[in-house]
């Protein structure tokens, strides 16, 4: 197995509790402290935030993770299909332009340091859509790292690691059996591919939860000097 990542989604104020759930899973499995995608644009309370500054002591990436994670509207035929399929009604970037996306991401990447957090330098859309934001604009954003369903590209060093995913959000039948063949499909790909396990809040409580716990326990990553 080359590289390995994991990522918790949809860090909000009201899924702080099941979000501590999968840290003490992924704990139980022997992972390290994975990534936190947040979720700025939301009624955070100091509570909430403490709990930010917590778990980043704790050795937790936090990484920018869109700003309401809700559309305002769709984008078109596209982003209807794709909600169907995939986003159901998160994929905020798929009803903005460039400039509209540009806009939502420095806003994001601000409000960290409003709150005293460490700027983020990874950045993954909600549903992994970055929409209609061309390459030649990447710069103008403030992230170092953006994660896409394809992979992770790092404009510093001007590198996309292409790695396969797991996901286990299947809220809806058609979601269910596209996971399925995607998991499947990526599993055989990880070990020359690398690997992403992206996990959402509640994720253990739907049908693909076996399955999660299986590659957790199967895709730990060796520990450092072992």
């Amino acid at each position: 197995m080359t590289a390995v990542h994991l990522s918790i989604h949809d860090v909000m104020p009201t899924t702080l509790e099941p979000v501590a759930d999968l840290i003490r899973m992924s704990q139980a499995h022997g992972w390290p402290p994975p990534t936190l995608l947040v979720v700025p644009g939301l009624e955070w309370d100091q509570a909430g935030i403490e709990q930010l500054h917590a778990w980043q002591a704790a050795g937790h990436e936090l990484a920018g993770h869109g700003w309401r994670h809700r559309i305002s509207g769709y984008g078109g035929l596209y982003h209807r299909l794709h909600g169907l399929c995939i986003s159901r009604d998160v994929a905020e970037h798929l009803s903005l332009d460039a400039d509209g996306i540009l806009d939502l991401m420095r806003r994001c990447h601000r409000w960290f340091g409003q709150q005293g957090l460490d700027a983020p330098t990874l950045y993954v859309p909600p549903a992994w859509a970055l929409g209609r934001l061309p390459r030649s604009r990447l710069g103008e954003q403030p992230f170092r790292r953006i994660e896409t369903l394809g992979g992770i590209n790092d404009l510093e060093r001007g590198q996309v690691a292409f790695r396969a995913l797991l996901g286990y959000e299947a809220g809806n039948p058609l979601q269910h059996a596209a996971l399925v063949i995607n998991n499947a499909i990526n599993r055989k790909r990880a070990p020359r591919a690398g690997l992403r396990i992206g996990l959402h809040p509640q994720d253990a409580q739907l049908p693909l939860a076996g399955a999660l716990h299986q590659d957790l326990a199967r895709f730990t990553p060796p520990r450092a000097g072992g």
